[in-house]
């Protein structure tokens, strides 16, 4: 489940969604323009700090300087999206998306979620009915969110486990992708899409060794989109 920081962020996000299809079908009913929603798979990738967290939850730069230090991962794991675009005419448009970890994994000793947010420009120099080569470039925003899960017993019998927010952090971020759109099936479609993310702050130092959540600030990602498109073929 996603932190109440977390769903506030997803909130705010999703605030944009009504503005962004009032413009589209206002254009749309004006020109020769089409409207796709959608559905993606894939993941995002960052290689790892080298660092780690100890049993106090605070940084670590070794495990073989401190027995509880346990090293932090690089980004990774499924990653799931939302997206809705709009082509204002055959090449050009507009969109937003949102690419979040469904579950949470293990970061260290507690448990972490990554998020993404982009508002994109859509440039398609070569658009047919049966497949549309796309680029797409803007700026958006990632969140990252840790949380730390506490078990207490009475007994052997009773037993509960409380998940507790242990910390967040919120970084601009610019992106660009690229991606081929086939139309399988009337105006159903998939898209395979290469995106690179360039996130300030991601990574940072401490002294000489990286400290931060990641050990980079580029993030690679591969997601397949699919969908459905409102509009002419």
């Amino acid at each position: 489940m996603l932190t109440e920081e977390e769903t506030t962020n997803v909130k705010r996000i999703c605030r944009y969604l009504p503005i962004l299809l009032v413009l589209s079908w206002a254009r749309l009913a004006r020109a020769q323009g089409s409207f796709d929603l959608a559905l993606g798979f894939g993941t995002q990738r960052a290689k790892a700090t080298g660092t780690g967290i100890d049993a106090n939850l605070d940084p670590c730069l070794s495990t073989s300087t401190d027995a509880t230090c346990e090293l932090t991962p690089g980004l990774g794991r499924l990653f799931m999206g939302f997206e809705g675009n709009a082509m204002l005419n055959k090449h050009v448009g507009f969109g937003a998306d949102i690419n979040f970890q469904p579950s949470k994994g293990n970061y260290g000793p507690v448990q972490y979620r990554e998020l993404f947010y982009d508002f994109d420009g859509l440039y398609a120099p070569i658009n047919t009915k049966k497949y549309q080569v796309r680029f797409e470039g803007g700026v958006g925003g990632a969140h990252f969110g840790t949380t730390y899960t506490e078990k207490s017993c009475v007994g052997s019998a009773v037993c509960q486990s409380e998940t507790i927010p242990t910390g967040s952090s919120s970084h601009f971020q610019v992106h660009v992708g690229a991606g081929v759109q086939f139309y399988v099936k009337d105006h159903f479609f998939i898209r395979p899409q290469f995106d690179f993310r360039e996130v300030p702050g991601l990574s940072g130092t401490y002294g000489s060794t990286s400290v931060y959540q990641f050990g980079t600030n580029h993030v690679l990602g591969f997601t397949v989109w699919v969908g459905y498109n409102f509009g002419e073929m």
